[in-house]
């Protein structure tokens, strides 16, 4: 089997037409994006965040933001589901997504590349409504374990918004669910029977699946250094320290944006709308006042502008 380090980007037309077919989807999300300043110029690094809800809403966002304005490709490790689905386990190889095992991701590293982990897996894209925004790392120290053996740092960043997309109407463990659950047990075998494979049911807007049309905020912040922990990698209290820095820092930026996202008053269309109108509005130059008291100045075209 040919290592992982050895995928070939998709050829520039395929990129352009990928790119070209997520702006419906931009102009939907009104995407916002700090800290891509923090990535290292070249790998290896480890990219660490959270998970939204169906982990698919924002991920292509992150990694065609970072293609389009450092001219990398990162790439992913992803769960092993996806490769049990035909035609998607292809999208999947094309993005230069790689099964989420230990030895692809180090091999990953091995090369020099930078590497997108999300710990909490697909525990959290299948997050219940009461969960909203909480890491879901518990027992996850494999990308700490990676980090502190390849000496890469780790670069943390969270995502908000994906969240008030959708309103849980079931969540995945719903004994309305259950023939679900049993339909996952029959087709994926033993990965079937793990308790994140069911999804929630969710509304967008009103009754339908569409999602509501949230601004989506990605943060990311500054570099955590292993290389205070070098060799220590078969050190579980060591590299559960440096799981622990990294989940706090992720955290801090979550809470951030969430903050940003409280405060925001155009994240939603609506919004949008409203603060063009109002810029228009400003940009307007004032009429001259009539010489004749109680005339009303004549209107000025290009209330609207641009």
């Amino acid at each position: 089997m040919a290592s992982p380090a050895d995928w070939t980007p998709p050829p520039a037309p395929l990129i352009r037409a990928a790119d070209l077919a997520l702006e419906p989807w931009r102009a939907w999300t009104s995407p916002v994006f700090h800290g891509l300043e923090n990535l290292p110029e070249s790998g290896p690094a480890l990219l660490v965040g959270n998970h939204t809800v169906y982990g698919i809403v924002d991920a292509p966002l992150i990694f065609f933001e970072i293609h389009r304005r450092r001219g990398v490709w990162v790439r992913s490790v992803a769960d092993h589901a996806h490769w049990m689905i035909p035609g998607w386990r292809t999208v999947m190889d094309l993005g230069g997504s790689v099964d989420g095992t230990r030895d692809n991701c180090r091999a990953l590293l091995n090369a020099g590349q930078m590497v997108v982990v999300f710990p909490g897996g697909a525990r959290e894209a299948t997050r219940g409504r009461d969960q909203l925004y909480r890491l879901q790392w518990e027992g996850r120290l494999g990308f700490a374990r990676l980090a502190v053996e390849a000496g890469c740092p780790i670069v943390p960043f969270g995502t908000v918004g994906a969240e008030e997309m959708f309103t849980t109407v079931l969540d995945p463990d719903s004994p309305l669910l259950a023939p679900g659950r049993a339909l996952g047990r029959l087709l994926l075998g033993e990965r079937g029977a793990r308790d994140d494979v069911m999804v929630p049911v969710t509304r967008g807007i009103g009754p339908t699946p569409v999602p509501r049309p949230e601004r989506l905020y990605f943060g990311f912040g500054k570099p955590i250094d292993t290389t205070p922990w070098r060799g220590a990698h078969d050190d579980d209290l060591a590299v559960t320290e440096v799981r622990d820095l990294a989940r706090k820092a992720v955290e801090e930026i979550i809470d951030g944006l969430r903050a940003e996202q409280a405060a925001d008053p155009c994240r939603t269309p609506l919004g949008r709308i409203g603060r063009n109108l109002s810029r228009a509005a400003r940009a307007v130059p004032r009429t001259v006042p009539s010489v004749v008291p109680g005339v009303v100045p004549r209107a000025v075209p290009g209330l609207i502008g641009r």
